[in-house]
């Protein structure tokens, strides 16, 4: 499994925080999952925590990868697959409970949006992770 890395800019520094813009690449425009990836947005910020922050200064090119191939995919399951686990259950749950398919259906999207909400709440755990390295081009 390769690295997932990204071209980026450098925005700013914040102490040992390096804060990089990442712009969507030209390869994402005809990719079939850009939808699936969330890279279909024009651009995004990332931190980058770095002892060497004071090597970076805005405008610099750089590149950003996650430190391990692993991250990604323990992003995948966090962001895409647990919400899936949380609908599905609540709607066969709810459903052997007999409830009808209307209160049921809602009662799934409630579902995930909690889970959503506990893990926007819980994104530090997931930032110390989730590490990402920085490197010059």
């Amino acid at each position: 499994m390769s690295t997932i890395r990204h071209d980026a800019i450098v925005e700013r520094i914040e102490g040992d925080k390096v804060i990089v813009r990442v712009t969507k690449m030209g390869a994402c425009a005809g990719c079939h999952a850009k939808g699936i990836c969330g890279e279909s947005g024009s651009e995004r910020f990332i931190e980058v925590r770095t002892p060497y922050a004071t090597e970076y200064h805005a405008g610099d090119k750089v590149v950003v990868a996650l430190l391990k191939p692993s991250m990604g995919m323990t992003s995948i399951v966090w962001g895409y697959v647990m919400p899936l686990i949380v609908l599905l259950a609540t709607l066969f749950g709810c459903k052997s409970f007999g409830l009808e398919d209307g209160p049921s259906a809602l009662a799934s999207i409630v579902a995930v949006a909690i889970y959503y909400v506990i893990l926007y709440l819980t994104r530090n755990i997931f930032e110390r992770k989730i590490e990402f390295t920085i490197f010059k081009e």
